[in-house]
């Protein structure tokens, strides 16, 4: 099952959230400049899309359904949304990719932003991915943001809290979206319609895990023909670097990197000697971090970790 935010018609796990900024909204006390910050994988994107098919779709046929937080796929603002061409809706993402939100597509969203409106209806600026704004594009956006005109409202997402510049986090009302374990389990177990632990070993489960995590492990699971019941987290990760999998695949190779710290974290626990496996982590999350900034090959990276520690 792939989840893309866009299309997921059901809301799962985010009413509390979703009825907050919704109640706001009627008061007319929203602010024009929304933040939804947590790991990725909650859901926050789904979310954003489901605030604005609830106000855009107000007074349209197939409304949304409050009752059990649900898009109707016949409604006119869905369809619309769907097909790129909604006039009252406007998305900035990573392209492709790209390492970064380009300043060319803040400039381009501005030049939308003073176009006259066809209708009464507010506009809805949602940009995702915002910890890959770069520099230029940070300053564009605050330039729009401070003043964005009236009936125009910005729903920005956040993945990585520690990212974000206190100058663009100033400017927002920020909600931090997070689950339990037990409610990251149960989410799943929902969207899947049966119980995680019949399809993945909880060796590999991280009690941090995000619904949408587990989602993209089983579906790269089935893509790959693994069968995640066989497999413990030291067996899945010497599978997983040594098919090579990674390469070329930014998906598996998050998930490998989140299995990496997993595995960290049950031998700290394990382990006596705390400070010299605690030593190695924090030099190899430097690595990690300088593979993924300056794009180098994670094949030398991966390889490091199974002969020092996952086969040590």
């Amino acid at each position: 099952m792939h989840l893309k935010s866009s299309e997921t018609t059901q809301l799962f796990g985010m009413s509390y959230y979703f009825m907050e900024i919704i109640n706001l909204y009627f008061k007319k006390k929203m602010p024009n400049k929304i933040l939804l910050s947590g790991k990725k994988g909650l859901g926050k994107s789904t979310l954003a899309y489901h605030i604005i098919n609830y106000i855009l779709s107000f007074e349209e046929d197939h409304k949304y359904n409050i009752n059990n937080f649900n898009i109707n796929k016949e409604n006119k603002s869905y369809k619309l949304i769907q097909n790129h061409s909604h006039p009252n809706f406007y998305l900035i993402d990573l392209i492709d990719e790209k390492k970064s939100i380009d300043v060319k597509q803040i400039r381009e969203m501005i030049t939308y932003t003073n176009k006259s409106t066809f209708n009464s209806m507010p506009r809805f600026i949602l940009i995702d991915n915002i910890e890959n704004l770069n520099k230029s594009s940070v300053n564009a956006l605050l330039k729009i943001i401070e003043d964005p005109g009236e009936g125009v409202f910005f729903i920005l997402i956040n993945n990585n809290e520690k990212k974000i510049l206190p100058t663009l986090n100033s400017r927002c009302l920020t909600f931090k979206v997070n689950f339990t374990f037990v409610k990251s389990i149960n989410i799943a177990n929902d969207i899947l319609g049966r119980n995680i632990f019949e399809l993945i070993n909880p060796d590999v489960i991280n009690y941090y895990v995000t619904p949408g995590e587990i989602i993209d492990l089983i579906n790269v699971a089935n893509e790959k023909k693994i069968n995640l019941k066989e497999y413990n987290l030291t067996d899945l990760l010497n599978l997983l670097i040594d098919s090579g999998y990674y390469k070329k695949n930014k998906l598996i190779k998050n998930i490998i990197i989140n299995f990496i710290e997993l595995f960290f974290l049950k031998e700290y626990r394990a382990t006596s000697a705390k400070n010299t496996l605690l030593n190695f982590y924090q030099n190899y999350l430097h690595k990690i971090h300088d593979t993924e900034k300056f794009n180098l090959d994670e094949e030398s990276l991966f390889l490091e970790f199974k002969s020092k520690l996952l086969n040590g």
